[in-house]
């Protein structure tokens, strides 16, 4: 579980009218807590607070600590509702879990050892084709995020979702070994750029070895080439003609 805990208070003034007020006038936003055996709760916390708690990765994935009048609640973030264009948080729902609830979730991917990657050493770039997977967990085994190692990766190496070892007791929301779910994760290839990069430098020095031999009078080899097979027709000519 995560060590976020974020501080909230009952809301007894409720209806559009009011929650507009909390945004405007006291700079708090309108919640819900729901869930589990109890009844809803309408709530609302300090908007300031809850932007500093949404700087963190693991909000959005993990189970944390919320404090409402003092009381203690394990939470997930179930849905945000934020302002279209301004950093402002218009409502939150959250809902209740206990340690054996079983969830659904998405969770972000850490890679790690790109560095150690040999196709990486040699130059290759990496793609991450997926950032983040769905799971299925008991709350208790919710992690914030699961780790994937690809510090063996060659270039054209690529790692799909049957090679990520998951945490204990986490399963992807959809097996990957049936249906053609196994869609790659990260892969490293060929630097296309550098490749471009390093044929114009190739085509830049010949042009310049050229305009070198130019300038110090010599002809190109094509150029002797062709004047040699100039006088060689010549010469025949002359034969043909005596």
């Amino acid at each position: 579980m995560s060590t976020i805990m974020l501080e909230a208070e009952d809301r007894t003034d409720l209806g559009k009218g009011a929650s507009r007020r909390l945004r405007r006038l006291e700079n708090k936003v309108p919640a819900v807590l729901y869930g589990g055996d109890k009844k809803p709760k309408s709530i609302h916390l300090l908007h300031n607070k809850v932007l500093k708690a949404f700087e963190l990765e693991s909000i959005f994935s993990s189970v944390f600590e919320l404090s409402v009048d003092g009381k203690v609640e394990r939470v997930i973030l179930k849905d945000v509702q934020r302002h279209p264009y301004k950093p402002v948080i218009l409502h939150i729902d959250f809902q209740r879990v206990s340690a054996k609830d079983v969830l659904v979730r998405m969770v972000p991917l850490h890679f790690i050892n790109e560095d150690k990657a040999p196709g990486v050493i040699e130059g290759g770039v990496v793609n991450h084709t997926m950032v983040q997977v769905e799971i299925r967990c008991q709350a208790q085994h919710l992690p914030e995020y699961i780790e994937v190692d690809i510090g063996g990766l060659a270039i054209d190496d690529v790692l799909h979702l049957t090679n990520i070892k998951l945490p204990k007791g986490v399963e992807f929301a959809i097996d990957p070994t049936e249906g053609g779910h196994d869609h790659p994760v990260v892969s490293i290839h060929v630097n296309k750029a550098s490749l471009i990069e390093e044929a114009l430098a190739a085509e830049e020095a010949a042009a310049a070895a050229l305009a070198a031999a130019e300038a110090d009078g010599e002809a190109p080899a094509e150029e002797v080439a062709s004047e040699d097979s100039a006088e060689a027709n010549e010469s025949e000519e002359d034969k043909d003609s005596v």
